[in-house]
């Protein structure tokens, strides 16, 4: 059996500080069909998951003609398999795949006719085309995987960037109530100095036109205090109303004010705790982006 392995990616891999896998490896092999072995290739691909890969392969094998793969005691055969990157006419193709802890292995052979396998002996062409037609599948199977991968890390990223988000908008709702209730706080306090000098000017007034009016005989002249006593009553109970709803509103700036003053220093710790995970995780998508490359970037010497 020969094996080629391609160290780039591992490398990368290490250096990146994902989790390190085996590269692709790819085998010049017989492939167990039966009781017996037929002569093929063969692929170990890292990461990827069985049942999606099966799959895929059957979709592979099929396209391009109304042949269908025959499955049978985890063997997959098909006749009539139209695969332009291998020969102009049908092949028929033998494969398994198996799963295990270092990757998913896809073994294959390629029959160009009737006991004439693609291998050495039939030609380096051929040959070539078989390996890059199998390692081509493998690759793509691989870019797939860290194509999600990558996606999924996106994703986190795109959600601790939205929860930032919502983090300085609530930090910046904070300082506008902050804001806004030292400004009502300031402007009631004066109101309420205005309202109390008036009160107090008001109280003074009432007890000096109350203190008149018993010394009045006259009833015209009574009737006319009277009803000046009366508009300051009211006037009092006006102010005194004032009073009430401008405590009432000062004291409910004041709790807000002193609220977001004691949020905001939750708040700040919040969004720098968030920063420093989007720059972890946008370091984690660059390491991603990164295998994503290299994967694409891969070829078969």
């Amino acid at each position: 059996m020969k094996l080629k392995i391609f160290l780039p990616l591992l490398v990368f891999l290490l250096s990146a500080g994902i989790r390190a896998q085996d590269p692709i490896l790819f085998y010049e092999d017989s492939v167990k069909i039966g009781k017996g072995s037929l002569p093929g290739m063969g692929v170990l691909i890292p990461e990827v998951e069985y049942q999606k890969t099966f799959d895929n392969w059957i979709k592979t094998l099929e396209s391009g003609t109304k042949s269908k793969v025959v499955t049978e005691n985890g063997e997959l055969s098909i006749f009539g398999a139209n695969i332009k990157e291998i020969a102009p006419d049908p092949v028929n193709v033998y494969s398994r795949l198996s799963a295990s802890d270092t990757g998913l292995y896809i073994g294959a052979a390629f029959e160009l006719r009737k006991d004439l396998y693609i291998e050495k002996a039939t030609g380096e062409a051929e040959l070539a085309r078989a390996r890059t037609f199998l390692f081509n599948f493998a690759k793509d199977q691989y870019i797939s995987l860290v194509e999600e991968q990558l996606k999924a890390e996106e994703t986190k990223l795109k959600d601790l960037e939205k929860e930032l988000g919502s983090l300085e908008r609530e930090g910046s709702g904070m300082e506008r109530t902050i804001s806004k209730s030292e400004k009502t706080i300031s402007s009631e306090a004066e109101k309420l100095t205005d309202l109390n000098n008036h009160l107090t000017s008001l109280t003074a007034a009432i007890s000096e036109h109350s203190m008149e009016l018993p010394s009045m005989n006259s009833g015209e002249e009574r009737d006319t205090k009277e009803d000046y006593l009366k508009g300051l009553e009211k006037d009092k109970k006006k102010t005194l109303k004032s009073i009430t709803k401008s405590e009432k509103k000062k004291r409910k700036a004041e709790r807000a004010l002193a609220k977001a003053r004691s949020g905001i220093p939750k708040i700040d710790r919040n969004q720098d705790d968030v920063r420093k995970t989007i720059d972890d995780q946008a370091a984690v998508v660059q390491k991603y982006s990164g295998k994503l490359n290299q994967v694409k970037n891969f070829i078969l010497n």
